[in-house]
Parts: structure tokens; C-alpha cells; sequence
């Protein structure tokens, strides 16, 4: 079986995608409360006692929402580095037993090889992944590689050399600095969290990361974690208009509070 993966929801009111392979079923955060969890899986044909693991990017609420709801399920293993294990179980008031990896390195779960790298976001320790799967060789199953890249302010180039060698880059695209500015909902200093280099990437920051590593091996890109309201369909698609016809794949643009259909890869 290829790798097949879908956003089961994308945005500041909850994050979480399930990463599907012949051996495993894995979800990437867990940003909804167990209820909805249950709910998008089985909207998705999946349930949710029968995912294995967790992987955590970060500690904040709309990525880890659905944690201590997985203690009914308890088989389902929680990676996660030291640091943001740590915040997240300070918030709980049972046990996680976590399986905790160090950032930057790299770890095999089932048929899953995992790759963490650390990204600049105000976290204790945020990371971004590639997942990889299959082998180089095989023509019945084919190595294929997925990196999973929200919740970051810039793009250091260490990120640049985690993305490069993928078939699908998932990306934020949170705001439009236009429209962040002319926002009347969030404060200036909420404002200055979110446009600085621990906050989230522009449309134009995405624009300028994907340009600069052009990887001919992109076969899908995803742009994730839109602002409701700072931010619009519009404004990424005039951000992406010369990015388009230069990268040549395709683009799937994740609306505010959706999600998407499944990938195979």
C-alpha cells in the first residue's frame, strides 16, 4: 500500500491530518478535542482506536487540543521531544507515556521512517517532520516523502534542506500582511507575534521559501493554517501567481477550519 494522507482540519481553531501505510495509521497533531477527532476520522472512513501514534509538533492548544482525550486509547502511542512532552503534560491530570525523540533526529515507527528539524516559532521546542516511506528500488512501492512544515516565522535554511528531497511540502500560509495590519480584532502586540520571526509565515514568506528550493521532485504542495481573518483565497493566489508556472506541481490551498481529500502518494 502507498502512503496516503489527508488534513482532517486546518487553522487556529484545530490542526490534525492522518498518515495512512500498509502497516500503520498515524495522526500528525492532534488539535480537536476526542469527540471531533473521532468524528473526522470516521468522516475520513478511519477510526480512531485504530490509530497507533500521535507526532507532535508543538504545545499549543490548536495542535494538542485532543491529547488527554486519548487516554481511552491507551495503545496510542505520543511522540513528542522532551520540552513540549513536558508543557503538555503540566497541563493534564493523568499520565502520557510518551515516546520522546530528540529534535533533529531520525526514528522509524512501523514503516515509518520519521525525520524531526526544528523551526523558529514561539514554543518550547517546535518541529517540523518528513515522513517517509517504501524504498528507492521497489517498483511496487516506491520511496515517497512527506514534510509536514506549519507554526514557524521564517525559513532558516536547514528547513530548506528538510523540504527539498519531498514528493508533498505542507506549508503555512497564515496571513496577509495587508490584512493583518487593517485587522481591528487582535492588538498590536498580537499583531507583532504573529508577523515576527517566531510567529507564522506570510503569503509572501511561503512564496519566498518555496522559490528558493524549486525542487523538481514536488509533485503536491499544501498550504495550510490560513487566519480566518487575515488572510484570503485571493491573497495567496495573487502571491502565487509567477510561483505556479515556475514550480509546475500541484497547489492545494486549505481553507481556514477545513480539510482536504485524501493524498495517495
Amino acid at each position: 500500500m502507498a502512503m496516503r494522507f489527508k488534513i482532517l482540519g486546518s487553522g487556529s481553531s484545530g490542526n490534525c491530518a492522518v498518515l495512512l501505510t500498509g502497516q500503520t495509521r498515524v495522526l500528525i497533531d492532534a488539535g480537536f478535542t476526542q469527540r471531533k477527532l473521532r468524528q473526522l476520522l470516521l468522516d475520513a472512513g478511519e477510526d480512531l482506536a485504530q490509530i497507533e501514534a500521535v507526532f507532535i509538533t508543538h504545545e499549543h492548544g490548536d495542535h494538542v487540543a485532543g491529547i488527554d482525550g486519548l487516554k481511552k486509547f491507551p495503545h496510542i502511542k505520543v511522540f513528542a521531544n522532551a520540552a513540549t512532552a513536558r508543557a503538555v503534560q503540566a497541563k493534564l491530570d493523568h499520565k502520557i507515556s510518551w515516546q520522546i525523540f530528540e529534535t533533529g533526529s531520525r526514528f522509524v515507527f512501523k514503516d515509518l521512517e520519521i525525520e524531526s528539524f526544528h523551526v523558529p516559532h514561539d514554543a518550547q521546542e517546535p518541529v517540523g517532520f518528513t515522513f517517509s516511506h517504501g524504498h528507492e528500488a521497489d517498483l511496487f512501492s516506491p520511496r515517497r516523502r512527506l514534510a509536514w512544515l506549519t507554526d514557524l516565522g521564517h525559513a532558516p535554511q536547514h528547513i530548506h534542506e528538510r523540504i527539498r528531497d519531498v514528493d508533498v511540502v505542507v506549508v503555512e500560509s497564515n496571513h496577509c500582511p495587508r490584512l493583518l495590519e487593517a485587522d481591528i480584532k487582535r492588538p498590536w502586540p498580537t499583531k507583532q507575534r504573529i508577523s515576527g520571526r517566531h510567529g507564522h509565515l506570510s503569503n509572501q514568506a511561503m512564496c519566498d521559501l518555496l522559490a528558493a528550493v524549486a525542487s523538481p521532485r514536488w509533485r503536491h504542495i499544501y498550504l495550510t493554517h490560513l487566519s480566518r481573518d487575515c488572510n484570503s483565497h485571493e491573497a495567496i493566489e495573487t502571491a502565487l501567481a509567477t510561483l505556479r508556472t515556475r514550480l509546475g506541481c500541484q497547489f492545494n490551498i486549505v481553507a481556514s477550519g477545513g480539510g482536504t481529500a485524501f493524498c495517495e502518494l
